[in-house]
């Protein structure tokens, strides 16, 4: 590479500058002052760490994004955090060992070996929620609740909420015994909603009449609240393995309308996002303005079970780079003032008092003030000058 060269980044890197750091760092502040109003309590993971945790009960998909190297200590292949939630599991089961739910929030960056959709960031700050030890649906309306406050303190405009529910699509398969190839084939038609592969796998696979047309159903149940009653209408003669899931996806709708009157719910029955890991109630916000989820979760029973202790969980998370380019917010940054550079006892308890009351001083690096265009620069829109009283505070 050239020296005029050496600036560049790799595809999917981005720096930080100034102005949009001051947007994430302040946003990053509220959201986690926001978490911790709910009673959630901060951790930090580790960066990087040995694969075989970094990857417990995760999908292929995480796997497949996860930058892998050697430890050159132990010989072990480590894996650079592409997701924090396994690791925040592992604080719950194996670190805090507490009897009672555990409540814990994280805000900080993961490295993707590849971007998630167009446009996005290899390294997005990832900014969620996580909840254990509680298997009722109290835990996920309280998370979904949290993720609609995370949007609202965010700014971001127009949100709306998808629910759906992996363990009706598992229950309905287990019912109708379809084997592990053929489930494998029906999931991938039912991701794309490739409706005619979708009979094509269910004629072939699914003897009983009734549970093919049961998942065939399943597959066409999206939209407005009227789909839970149209789902509910029809799977009245469903096995109750069935039925149990779809009780409580109406049990968290109702839930989450209570808590936040005039919240916008949608439901997408065969959204089976996670479905490698996910074991109940998934949910997602949107905005018309972004093409993506803008935030994600759901719930994720006994992932600890590998640490030693499984635990009823779910959660949430969202990149915080995202969510500063749709917020509406305007995150202005308070201007500073410019101080002369002099040994003035009654000057630097001046300059103390001004930084301990909130505001930035700027130090001049040498004698007297620099010119205006350069105190702009810096951010300065007043000076400190000696006045006929002693020093004092002036508009540039």
């Amino acid at each position: 590479m050239t020296t005029a060269k050496r600036w560049l980044l790799p595809d999917g890197v981005e720096e930080i500058l100034p102005r949009e750091a001051h947007k994430l760092e302040s946003l990053r502040r509220k959201l986690l002052d926001l978490y911790g109003s709910w009673g959630y309590e901060l951790v930090i993971t580790p960066l990087i760490e040995y694969l075989d945790s970094l990857l417990v009960g995760s999908s292929h998909d995480l796997d497949l994004h996860t930058f892998k190297i050697t430890d050159q200590l132990s010989g072990r292949m480590m894996g650079i955090r592409a997701d924090i939630t396994p690791q925040a599991a592992r604080i719950d089961a194996h670190c805090l060992n507490r009897n009672g739910p555990v409540r814990l929030c994280y805000a900080d960056s993961v490295l993707h070996t590849k971007p998630r959709g167009l446009l996005t960031s290899r390294v997005p700050i990832c900014v969620g929620a996580e909840l254990y030890g509680h298997a009722g649906v109290e835990c996920d309306i309280e998370l979904i609740c949290l993720m609609h406050a995370t949007l609202e303190a965010a700014s971001v405009p127009d949100i709306h909420h998808v629910l759906g529910h992996v363990g009706i699509f598992r229950a309905l398969v287990d019912a109708a015994g379809i084997d592990a190839e053929t489930e494998a084939l029906l999931f991938d038609a039912v991701q794309r909603k490739a409706y005619d592969e979708i009979n094509a796998v269910l004629d072939t696979a699914v003897a009983d009449e009734n549970l093919r047309a049961l998942l065939t159903k399943l597959t066409q149940l999206s939209g407005d609240e009227k789909v839970l009653s149209e789902a509910v209408a029809a799977f009245a003669s469903a096995p109750e393995s069935v039925r149990a899931p779809l009780d409580e996806l109406a049990a968290i709708a109702e839930g989450v309308q209570a808590r936040i009157p005039g919240v916008r719910l949608y439901f997408d029955l065969c959204e089976l996002r996670g479905y490698q890991y996910h074991t109940g109630v998934v949910f997602a916000a949107y905005t018309p303005i972004h093409g993506r989820a803008v935030a994600k979760g759901g719930r994720y029973d006994d992932i600890g079970d590998v640490f030693g202790r499984a635990r009823p969980a779910s959660g949430f998370d969202s990149d915080l780079k995202t969510l500063v380019k749709l917020s509406q917010a305007a995150f202005a940054k308070a201007s500073a003032i410019a101080a002369p550079l002099e040994e003035d006892v009654a000057l630097a308890t001046m300059i103390a008092e001004l930084r301990a009351a909130g505001e930035a001083v700027v130090h001049s690096l040498e004698a007297g003030l620099p010119g205006v265009d350069q105190l702009k620069e810096q951010g300065c829109d007043r000076k400190i000058v000696r006045g006929a009283g002693g020093w004092e505070v002036t508009a540039i």
